[in-house]
């Protein structure tokens, strides 16, 4: 497993010879530089964008620069030399046949031809680049684009395959093509693309294809067709549809009721508590919430100034979401894997590429936001300088240089923040301490399971049936290394599963799964301690858990209880399934003996810790635990065959350090108790075996509860899934609770994960109190000796309750 390499360092482009002032001259371009006074608006909006695309007057010998002009320059000499132009032509590319096929392939075909004209017109209007103002480039694009509309986009063209190409995907390129080319092409054909954009996105907030007068666009598809339509509006130097566009991210049409500027009660959108949903049921920030921000910050920045300039004043909504929505999901660069939907498929699009798209958001937003630029910066700063990945490699010329004129800014770096924070309109929750940060993926009837469709994410059965990630900082890597292929998806860590087979979920539309239980959440404890569950019941009913997962400060403890299998296969819960990357020999021990750097399994009885070099500890109550050093190998293809996403067929090979809990044939009742130790080190791990810090208060299906030492006092946190009573804390409902006791307070926390419950009372039979200090109005304190609350949880949408007590 690779050490940290930051993306961007700081001593790479002093050592370029790069003064700041010449950093900060890199950024002159920036999309408020065109000039909209006097003359004509549309055609000074239109060279705006065009430098929002290219870069505009930037300096290229600067180092990060020239090597981007350099790849441009190869890929689109060599996209140049294979197209078609001879008369005659069927295609422009022989990988991409427009007609001959199915629909469906004809209509991907036709959007990925798109997509590579705007590359090779990207590298033609960009200064430095090998194409650059070549007339013969501007000839063969101004005919291939004509060819390509003639043939395979237009009003009389036949409807097909996914909506997506011909509503979004299309419109943006094909707009772009005609911002680029603006002046080598022929205004009838400017005019004739124009009618088509409007033919098939008459209106930027309804989608055409469901011939649906009530349907409504909401998150990322809202904002790429208000973004077309304003793009189509400038070129058209039509004032009202760039108004139209505008109008569309406030929904005035509706009085806001899908506005991107107001935070959603419901579906997609982004929500007051900071989550963001997408397809209704998935969190999904770190790719359709990328798409919402990216395409406001470009239409912030583009209409800044202008006539049509975005003035809502709800839109700090927007201007909060990087710090609310996105940060707490954004670890050292990456975009968590809980948070990417079906992208985690992808094999072009990885954790650091999201991570990435965030920061290109983040640093465009900041453009005429004063006020919060400098917050931005301090993000986008200490993303880039702690990313594994190399963001300038691959970042477009316009994001490099704004990214260096950040980089070598006045600002500090953000640091990785320490704390719980909890979600529950998206049913996630991040647990940060030094050096790591942990997450799981649960489900419900509200939140759904994972998303395939389109042959992506194929094999994405039990991503959210309680997926845990860790990441930890001697291992940035793990999720981008080929773990998405390789891994064993019956195997994914925090999961209890039975090994019916499960078949390949290739298929195009989209579908996203739910879970069939209420009980999904949990909550925070003053931004410090963490408690998340769910009810688990599988995909076809056969399998059954309650599973609950406590933060504490340098640990995680799982408990499962209730586990009830009846398909006749084995079920099993994985408590670890790592991939050592480049380090397939990392010591793996259980009670200190260390297993042979070797393929295989071993069970080891009456285990009590085990430990992963280079990733941490794991403590156990004497289970029998399954241990193996495996090699797998897998392709992207077959996770993702997508028409436009998909991977290919290059076998990749990973090894996995995997231990799993067996529960047999048809359990009834099981249960399970592990902590995970993220970073610990084997002698830290070995400690804490022999004093335990945690205590398990009850792991049953009715209630699963910890007692832990707080440093000073002491936390309990507990899931009831009924009503029950443990030692420290007892419940007459469904609820999460959480409570620290120190010799001058106690805080408490109560949720309902359920959203079922009404009233509920809790009695902590071993706390007392004097008075009051703060609490929530839905809180009344009934009892001080041996506390007692009553909590009002109706219509909480499982936000926590909160009271503070003193001693």
């Amino acid at each position: 497993m690779s050490q940290q390499s930051p993306g961007v360092a700081r001593r790479t482009l002093l050592g370029a010879g790069i003064s700041t002032a010449a950093l900060i001259g890199l950024a002159r371009f920036a999309p408020e530089s065109a000039a909209l006074e006097g003359g004509d608006q549309f055609d000074a909006l239109r060279v705006k964008w065009v430098e929002q695309l290219t870069g505009g007057d930037f300096d290229p010998t600067v180092p990060q620069i020239a090597a981007r002009l350099a790849a441009m320059s190869t890929a689109a000499s060599a996209s140049f030399a294979a197209m078609h132009q001879e008369p005659g032509r069927t295609t422009l590319w022989d990988d991409l046949p427009i007609t001959g096929g199915t629909v469906t392939r004809n209509v991907e075909c036709v959007g990925n031809s798109f997509v590579r004209l705007y590359d090779l017109a990207l590298a033609w209007a960009t200064k430095g680049s090998a194409l650059h103002d070549r007339p013969e480039v501007a000839a063969a694009l101004v005919g291939a684009t004509r060819f390509l509309a003639d043939t395979g986009y237009n009003p009389g063209s036949t409807w097909g395959g996914n909506w997506w190409w011909w509503e979004i995907g299309n419109p943006k390129r094909l707009g772009d093509l005609m911002a680029l080319l603006h002046d080598v092409m022929p205004a009838e054909d400017r005019d004739s693309y124009v009618a088509t954009l409007r033919h098939f996105v008459p209106d930027p907030a309804k989608r055409k294809s469901l011939n649906n007068s009530t349907f409504r666009e909401t998150g990322g598809n809202r904002t790429d067709k208000s973004l077309a339509c304003a793009i189509r509006g400038i070129l058209a130097k039509n004032g009202d549809e760039i108004a139209l566009a505008r109008d569309t991210l406030s929904d005035k049409e509706l009085d806001g009721r899908y506005s991107l500027f107001q935070y959603a009660t419901s579906g997609n959108g982004f929500y007051r508590d900071g989550s963001y949903i997408d397809h209704s049921y998935l969190p999904y920030v770190g790719t359709y919430g990328n798409v919402a921000i990216s395409g406001i910050a470009a239409l912030l920045a583009l209409l800044g100034g202008s006539t049509w300039e975005v003035t809502d004043p709800n839109r700090t909504m927007i201007l909060d979401a990087p710090e609310k929505s996105f940060a707490p999901f954004i670890w050292n660069g990456l975009m968590m894997e809980t948070v990417r939907g079906r992208a985690v498929s992808r094999q072009r699009e990885r954790d650091t590429h999201d991570g990435f798209s965030t920061i290109s958001s983040v640093i465009l937003l900041a453009t005429g936001m004063a006020s919060y630029a400098p917050r931005y910066h301090e993000l986008a700063k200490g993303w880039l300088e702690r990313t594994p990945g190399d963001y300038l490699a691959s970042a477009t010329i316009p994001q490099i240089s704004r990214a260096l004129a950040v980089i070598d800014g006045p600002v500090a770096p953000a640091p990785e923040p320490v704390g719980f924070s909890y979600f529950p309109e998206q049913e996630r929750g991040v647990h940060r301490r030094p050096g790591w940060a942990f997450t799981v993926s649960t489900t419900s009837h509200r939140i759904g399971r994972y998303e395939w469709g389109n042959r992506e994410n194929n094999l994405g059965w039990y991503q959210g049936d309680g997926m845990t990630y860790v990441y930890v900082d001697d291992d940035r890597d793990h999720f981008t290394d080929e773990f998405w292929p390789t891994v064993d998806p019956y195997r994914l860590p925090g999961t209890t599963v039975d090994r019916t087979p499960r078949a390949n979920g290739e298929a195009d539309g989209t579908g996203i799964p739910r879970g069939f239980k209420a009980w999904a959440g949990g909550l925070s404890l003053l931004d410090r301690f963490g408690v998340l569950g769910m009810d688990h019941l599988d995909h076809d009913k056969n399998l059954s858990a309650k599973k609950s997962w406590f933060a504490l400060g340098e640990s995680v403890v799982a408990l499962g209880a209730g586990i009830t299998g009846t398909s006749g296969h084995a079920v099993e819960t994985t408590v670890e399934n790592r991939n050592l990357g480049d380090r397939p020999s990392a010591r793996i021990t259980v009670d200190g003996n260390t297993l042979v750097p070797a393929a295989g399994d071993t069970t080891v009885t009456e285990a009590t810790w085990a430990h992963v070099e280079g990733v941490g500890g794991y403590l156990f109550d004497g289970a029998r635990v399954q241990v193996s050093r495996t090699p797998r190998t897998g392709t992207w293809r077959a996770i993702n065959s997508g028409a436009d996403t998909g991977g290919d067929t290059v076998e990749r090979q990973r090894t996995f350090a995997t231990l799993v809990l067996g529960h047999g044939v048809n359990p009834t009742d099981a249960s399970y108790a592990y902590t995970l130790l993220p970073g610990a080190s084997a002698e830290r791990t070995r400690d804490l075996v022999a004093e335990p810090e945690t205590t398990v208060l009850a792991n049953a299906a009715a209630v699963q509860a910890i007692k832990a030492d707080a440093k000073p006092g002491v936390v309990v946190l507990a899931n009831f899934f009924g009503e029950a009573t443990t030692s420290a804390v007892t419940a007459s409902a469904p609820c999460s609770v959480g409570f620290l006791a120190t010799s001058d307070t106690v805080e408490v926390a109560v949720s309902d994960p359920s959203r079922t419950t009404g009233m509920v009372e809790i009695v902590l039979p071993e706390i007392t109190v004097r008075s009051v200090a703060a609490k929530d109005d839905r809180i009344e304190v009934t009892r001080l000796r041996g506390v007692r609350l009553s909590v009002n949880l109706l219509g909480t949408r499982g936000a926590a309750q909160r009271v503070t007590l003193r001693r």
